[in-house]
């Protein structure tokens, strides 16, 4: 995977008071998308969008591109 995420996302939204119970409860992300951020898969940009509006940050704060060998 060449685009990899910079930081730990979960980590980040519960430390900004968006733990998982309450994305699942308020429709803030999905539980596939809180399974593909716990497995470190790709999401859509839609969800990196709601992400980084949670989070009050830019996609390059989250994301990295990683050059692979």
């Amino acid at each position: 995977m060449p685009i990899i995420y910079k930081i730990d996302i979960l980590a980040a939204l519960k430390e900004a008071g968006y733990n998982t119970n309450r994305l699942r409860k308020e429709k803030l992300l999905s539980e596939g998308v809180i399974q593909s951020l716990r497995e470190n898969k790709y999401i859509a940009l839609q969800n990196i969008s709601k992400i980084c509006e949670l989070l009050n940050c830019q996609p390059a704060d989250l994301l990295v591109y990683k050059k692979e060998d």
